[in-house]
């Protein structure tokens, strides 16, 4: 049952087939789907493009699929383009899910290199297709792990990307992380302290819970920040085993992904940026709050345009602040 009573856009699916991922050590399929959705009543044409990156323990196709009592993206695009409060673009939707559960959309020996596919295979093959987006037209947006992911392409490459928006994107990782890490240790230590004997155990489970994904998401953000080819699967941890105590050279590694460090050497390229939205949530249960508002204080200390908004609410079910974040984005790349 749709829940708009709008025109109803079309969804493509594409297939890509990456060089990009090929050799990652997570054995991960390196042919990836990529849903992309064209509005109503026209075929892209001369559109701009968005990305979504989607939050840890999803895949693009979650957000084309249908979904229970609320909007999926698509069918929030028809309304707010429907109801003319959004220029219409086009929306790809790539699959970057893995082994270890999800992506932070960066090159990893481990992972595969997504940065890489998102920008040099993916944006192609949506750009040929539909004849969207290119130079100046092209922009990014993603919530949590997916923020993560549009703040550092954002960063990184202003030259491919000239629109970003961040949902409550991972920033402030001693906020984010160091208070996990004795509960990844506890369910490690129950399988020998062995990252390969806790897998092994993980992936034959009948049924999953919480806390075997919280513990596998800290594997997959190891995988992501220091990588060790020479481990299993590439894992291993910036903690001490035994006491965890920080081992500083593998938690440098890590905090120099960290959006909210990364903003002090990064902010001129957010202001080639036509424009450049983050928010997040005054409840976040992770406290990335804290680290979002270090990167607005940076930019604002610079005098560099962006949008930054705080609502009242935790990390958890914020799909609805794209009917914010999507808007901005059309508009500042119609211009």
């Amino acid at each position: 049952m749709r829940k708009t009573t709008h025109a109803p856009g079309t969804i493509h699916r594409l297939t890509v087939e990456s060089k990009a991922l090929a050799n990652n050590q997570l054995g991960d399929d390196t042919t990836r789907i990529v849903d992309v959705y064209v509005p109503a009543g026209h075929d892209g044409e001369g559109l701009p493009l968005l990305v979504d990156l989607v939050g840890y323990t999803a895949g693009g196709p979650a957000h084309t699929a249908w979904k229970a009592f609320t909007e999926n993206v698509p069918e929030r695009l028809d309304r707010l383009i429907g109801e003319g409060k959004m220029a219409p673009v086009v929306v790809a939707f790539p699959d970057c899910f893995t082994r270890l559960g999800g992506n932070q959309y960066v090159n990893s020996p481990v992972m595969g290199n997504y940065e890489d596919f998102l920008i040099e295979e993916m944006l192609p093959a949506v750009e040929k297709k539909f004849s969207c987006g290119g130079t100046g037209r092209r922009g990014v947006f993603g919530k949590s792990s997916g923020g993560f992911g549009s703040l550092v392409h954002a960063m990184r490459h202003p030259d491919v990307w000239a629109a970003a928006a961040s949902h409550s994107g991972d920033a402030g990782f001693e906020h984010l992380y160091l208070a996990g890490f004795p509960d990844v240790l506890m369910a490690l230590a129950k399988k020998d302290n062995s990252i390969e004997e806790w897998m092994k155990a993980f992936e034959a489970k009948p049924k999953l819970d919480g806390k075997d994904t919280m513990t596998l998401m800290f594997l997959c953000q190891a995988a992501s920040f220091d990588p060790d080819p020479d481990a299993f699967l590439g894992l291993r941890l910036p903690v001490t085993l035994d006491t965890c105590e920080i081992i500083p050279e593998r938690w440098e590694n890590w905090l120099a992904w960290d959006p909210a460090l990364m903003v002090k050497s990064h902010a001129d390229a957010i202001g080639k940026l036509k424009g450049f939205f983050l928010d997040c949530g005054t409840e976040d249960q992770y406290a990335i709050l804290y680290g979002t508002r270090r990167i607005h204080k940076a930019l604002d200390q610079r005098g560099i345009a962006h949008r930054y908004e705080e609502f009242p609410d935790n990390h958890s079910g914020v799909d609805y602040r794209m009917d914010v974040s999507l808007p901005y984005l059309a508009e500042v790349l119609s211009q």
